[in-house]
């Protein structure tokens, strides 16, 4: 049996741009037994390992569904990423995973479906919207709310443009500061809240973003109605080791990595740092 704390080894296929300082990456596993293996869920994630450099948790950002590829979107943020963001197509690296649990998606079948995503918060809800929307015939509706800090920050620019254009979805975009050319909502993306007639009673939302968004999304839907098991989140920033070793991911009698990283606002209210 192999050991299954060695990373496999994988392969940039593709890099694409998304902002100044944001990249997806298209990896694929080099051994075909390995990569028919990996089978994975939207919300689950990877510890990365740039050789040289060190590794990381990143959230897989793309569905796995028909592909035997899968997405790695990434922000510059220290040693791991900017050496990531050096390497081109064909580059090597380490893949540890797929790691952590996943996002409902056959318990919450029927349900009108919302995603609130704020900044890079989009990239651990996009496998969802792709996923729920491949077969949004088993749901009641899609709306996708998304927010950024300038227009200039927003990722998947293409693929919001065709979620806006979709028939059977409803997609909002807002940002924190307008300039010129933007036509669009400008603020926080709890605004947008206002914008959109869900049913709340039969309706589950997806958030993601940083942490003070998430805070005041989650109040917002609260006070919408939305029941504390109809509120889901991921939390994988807290992550660093992904096997819960090092502890650094410890919220109350949680670890993210294990345990998560995807949580309900009923499990996040009793750890520590959601406590009201």
């Amino acid at each position: 049996m192999s050991n299954p704390y060695l990373p496999k080894i994988a392969s940039i296929q593709k890099v694409k741009p998304e902002t100044y300082d944001t990249t997806t990456f298209t990896l694929q596993l080099d051994d075909p037994t390995e990569r028919k293996a990996f089978q994975y869920r939207p919300g689950q994630f990877v510890e990365l390992s740039v050789f040289g450099a060190g590794e990381a948790p990143f959230c897989i950002s793309s569905s796995g569904h028909g592909r035997d590829t899968f997405d790695l979107s990434v922000r510059k943020v220290g040693r791991v990423t900017d050496a990531l963001h050096e390497m081109g197509e064909g580059g090597q690296v380490g893949v540890r995973g797929p790691l952590g649990n996943s996002f409902p998606f056959e318990e919450v079948e029927g349900k009108h479906i919302l995603f609130v995503g704020g900044g890079i918060g989009l990239f651990p809800l996009r496998p969802q919207i792709q996923d729920v929307y491949r077969e949004r015939d088993r749901f009641a509706s899609i709306t996708v709310l998304y927010g950024a800090r300038t227009a200039e920050d927003l990722v998947y620019r293409d693929e919001l443009e065709e979620w806006q254009q979709q028939e059977g979805m409803t997609c909002l975009l807002t940002v924190d500061v307008g300039a010129e050319g933007w036509t669009g909502n400008v603020g926080v993306v709890g605004t947008l809240l206002q914008k959109v007639e869900i049913d709340v009673p039969n309706a589950v939302a997806f958030v993601c973003g940083p942490p003070i968004m998430i805070r005041f999304v989650v109040q917002d839907l609260s006070g919408m109605g939305f029941g504390e098991e109809a509120i889901v989140t991921t939390l994988e920033r807290h992550m660093r080791c992904g096997i819960g070793k090092c502890n650094h991911c410890m919220i109350g009698d949680k670890w993210v990595c294990k345990d998560g990283p995807v949580f309900t606002y009923r499990q996040m209210k009793a750890m520590t740092e959601f406590e009201e």
